[in-house]
C-alpha cells in the first residue's frame, strides 16, 4: 500500500524508459506531485529533451530541475577518489559508484527547497544503486521518506515495463538494432552496460555495446605522447595547458577514446550478494590512474605509499557500497589527502592501441624524493656506503637465524 501522506516527491529522473514509467506510476499510485531532478554529470547527451518529457508527463516547469554538476562531480568526488588510487576488486574504477553520493546530496537539497515529503529513485531491488542512493539520503536527512518502485510494483520484468509504457503512451527507446536497449549508465568518468547479451559471462562483449572508446585494433598506428601536471595529488594541466577538473577529464576521455583505452569486462561481487557481469569504459580515468601513480612514485614516501596501498581496498569498498558520507570514509580521506601535500610534478605517458604506458616523471627539488646520485650504479661520491647494508641485513635476519637454529636442534 502506498503512503497517502506523501504529497510531493523528488524523483531522480533521466528521461529514459525506467524513470519515465516511474514518473507516471508515482502519479497514479501515490496521487502525488512529482518533482524531477536530472543531474548533468557529463553523460555526453543533450539533456534539454528531458525537460520536454517531464512537461509532457504533467510536471510543472518550476518542478523540473536540470543541474550542471560536472565541475563539482570531478572536483569533489572523482579527484578525491583518484588521490586514493581507488580500484574495486583489482579492476573497477568505480565510475557509477562515485556519482551516486552527489546525486543523493542534490536530490535531498531539492526536496528541502520544494518542501517534498519523499524522494524516489529508479534503481532495481537487485542492484547496488538502491543501497547507494538510500544510504546517501538517510545520511543527509535521517527522516526522509524513500520510494523505491522496483521494490513495490508488479512490473517485475523489462517486458512488463515496456507494456506499461506502451499502455500509457510513453515512448520506448530503441538501440541501433531496433531493440529495447541493455541497461547503461554514463557520466564524465565512465559508461557502464549491463543486461541482455552481457548476462552470459562466457560470451564476448559485442562491438555495438561500446560507446566511449574506439576499438584498440582500429586505434592509430603511431603512439601519442602526453604530459600531465599534478599539484597536491590532483591533475591540473595537460601538455602545459591549465584546465578545470571537468575540462581536464573530458580531454583525457578524448585521448582515451581515440586510442581505445579503458575497456573492462568484469564479473563483480555486488554488495547485495550476487555476482554480476558488466562492461565498463573509463578512458580518461584509466589514463589518470596511471599518471597519478606515476607522480607518486617520485614524490611520496615509501611508508606513506605502502600504507595507502593497504588502505585503498577498504576505501574502494566503502565507495562501492555507498558509504561516501560515512565517518570511516571521511577518516580515510583525511589521511589520503594529507599524503598528497607533496605530490606535485609532471608525468609523461605513451598512448597506444588500448594501452597507457608511463614513460617519464619529474618533480621540482622541493617535492622530489628520487636521488639519482644515491641510486646510481656509477661512482656515488660516498653518498651511500654499501658496507652499511651488512648490519642492516644481519639485524633483519636475526629472527630467521634463531628460527633456523631452533629447527636444527629439534632434529
Amino acid at each position: 500500500m502506498s503512503d497517502k501522506s506523501i504529497k510531493k516527491v523528488v524523483l531522480a529522473y533521466s528521461g529514459g524508459l525506467d524513470t519515465s514509467v516511474i514518473l507516471k506510476w508515482l502519479q497514479n499510485e501515490y496521487a502525488c506531485e512529482v518533482v524531477t531532478f536530472t543531474a548533468d554529470l557529463g553523460q555526453g547527451e543533450e539533456l534539454e529533451p528531458v525537460r520536454g518529457k517531464a512537461q509532457a508527463a504533467g510536471v510543472r516547469d518550476e518542478h523540473i530541475f536540470i543541474d550542471d554538476l560536472r565541475e563539482e562531480f570531478v572536483r569533489d568526488y572523482v579527484f578525491p577518489m583518484f588521490r586514493a588510487n581507488a580500484v574495486y576488486e583489482g579492476q573497477y574504477l568505480l565510475g557509477t559508484s562515485i556519482a551516486r553520493p552527489l546525486i543523493s546530496k542534490r536530490q535531498i537539497e531539492i526536496a528541502h527547497e520544494v518542501g517534498a515529503d519523499a524522494v524516489a529513485h529508479g534503481a532495481t531491488g537487485k542492484g547496488n544503486d538502491q543501497v547507494r542512493f538510500e544510504l546517501g539520503y538517510y545520511a543527509l536527512d535521517p527522516d526522509i521518506k524513500v520510494i523505491a518502485p522496483w521494490r513495490e510494483w508488479d512490473l517485475t520484468s523489462r517486458t512488463k515495463l515496456i507494456e506499461f509504457a506502451e499502455a500509457h503512451q510513453i515512448s520506448v527507446p530503441r538501440d541501433k538494432r531496433g531493440e529495447a536497449p541493455f541497461s547503461t549508465d554514463a557520466n564524465l568518468l565512465h559508461t557502464s552496460s549491463e543486461g541482455k547479451v552481457l548476462e552470459d559471462p562466457w560470451e564476448e562483449t559485442p562491438d555495438y555495446v561500446y560507446s566511449r572508446t574506439d576499438h584498440p585494433e582500429d586505434a592509430p598506428d603511431t603512439p601519442e605522447y602526453i604530459e600531465i601536471d599534478f599539484e597536491k595529488g590532483d591533475a591540473v594541466a595537460i601538455n602545459g595547458e591549465a584546465m578545470s577538473p571537468a575540462t581536464l577529464l573530458a580531454a583525457l576521455n578524448d585521448y582515451g577514446k581515440r586510442h581505445g583505452i579503458g575497456r573492462l569486462d568484469l564479473v563483480e561481487n555486488r554488495f547485495v550478494g550476487m555476482k554480476s557481469r558488466g562492461m565498463y569504459e573509463t578512458p580518461g580515468g584509466t589514463i589518470l590512474l596511471t599518471a597519478h601513480r606515476g607522480i607518486e612514485q617520485i614524490t611520496l614516501d615509501s611508508g606513506a605509499m605502502h600504507l595507502k596501498d593497504e588502505l585503498m581496498p577498504k576505501y574502494a569498498e566503502l565507495i562501492y557500497n555507498g558509504l561516501w558520507f560515512s565517518p570511516e570514509r571521511e577518516m580515510l580521506q583525511a589521511a589520503i589527502d594529507h599524503s598528497q601535500q607533496q605530490v606535485t610534478g609532471t608525468v609523461r605517458l605513451k598512448l597506444y592501441k588500448g594501452g597507457v604506458h608511463l614513460v617519464g616523471r619529474k618533480a621540482d627539488v622541493r617535492f622530489n624524493l628520487y636521488s639519482q646520485d644515491v641510486v646510481t650504479f656509477e661512482d656515488d661520491a660516498g653518498k651511500y656506503d654499501q658496507r652499511d647494508a651488512e648490519g642492516f641485513i644481519k639485524l633483519n635476519a636475526l629472527r630467521l637465524r634463531l628460527l633456523g637454529q631452533r629447527l636444527r636442534l629439534k632434529k
